[in-house]
């Protein structure tokens, strides 16, 4: 049996399973403090031992929301299993800011922004009524949730993993729209390993928009005070 030391607000890397069916256990205690990702759901209370078995083939992750450090056991060996998304790829990497004028002059941004956030993984170009936001390969931003705006995204580029509440979306096309509803969690995953392959993602919203409104679940980024 393989198992993992997990510190508090960590996540495990997102995988996908083998053909196999793969048990996941931890302490009885520390079920009701504990995200996990089971394929398409995204758990976060009520959790049981039933929602640790993972089908053959189904993605997985655990994020771990006590405030001590707990040993996740899988009763087979994961090595072999596909990354996804590991969090913290480039953790012990300087945190560069994308130079705005380096990335219009590689990407076709559109004209009529009236402000513009680069960050380390994600840059976001402000118009007057959405936003476009290019996310990095490899990246994500946080597990969040608003509670003073609904958001609806439209990807326009790039194939990302969606988390919409309770359910995750993979790999989806571009053209797929999602609404994310006041107090619900929403995330967005580049899962792309080649260079250069941001995902692209316009965003529109409704009821009062204000930076600090957010509470973020998950944060693998570190960042405390931008919006995404």
């Amino acid at each position: 049996m393989n198992t993992k030391k997990l510190a508090p607000d960590r996540g495990t890397k997102l995988r996908k399973n083998g053909s196999e069916v793969l048990k996941i256990s931890v302490n009885f205690e520390t079920l009701g403090n504990i995200f996990i990702i089971n394929e398409s759901e995204f758990l976060t209370d009520k959790i049981s031992a039933e929602d640790l078995i993972i089908s053959p083939h189904s993605h997985y992750m655990l994020i771990n929301k006590a405030n001590y450090v707990i040993t996740v056991k899988y009763d087979k060996d994961i090595s072999s299993h596909q990354v996804i998304y590991d969090p913290y790829k480039y953790e012990n990497e300087e945190k560069r800011q994308i130079d705005p004028h380096q990335f219009k002059s590689s990407h076709e941004v559109p004209d009529g922004y009236i402000d513009i956030l680069p960050k380390w993984y994600s840059i976001k170009f402000t118009y007057p009524d959405y936003n476009i936001i290019y996310i990095k390969p490899e990246m994500g931003i946080s597990f969040q949730i608003h509670k003073e705006r609904t958001e609806y995204w439209e990807i326009i580029g790039g194939n990302p993993i969606i988390l919409n509440d309770h359910t995750l979306h993979y790999f989806v096309r571009s053209g797929t729209k999602f609404k994310n509803h006041i107090g619900t969690y929403h995330s967005i995953i580049n899962p792309n390993q080649k260079d250069g392959e941001y995902v692209i993602l316009k965003e529109r919203w409704s009821g009062n928009f204000d930076e600090q409104d957010i509470k973020r679940v998950f944060n693998p980024n570190h960042y405390e005070d931008d919006s995404n």
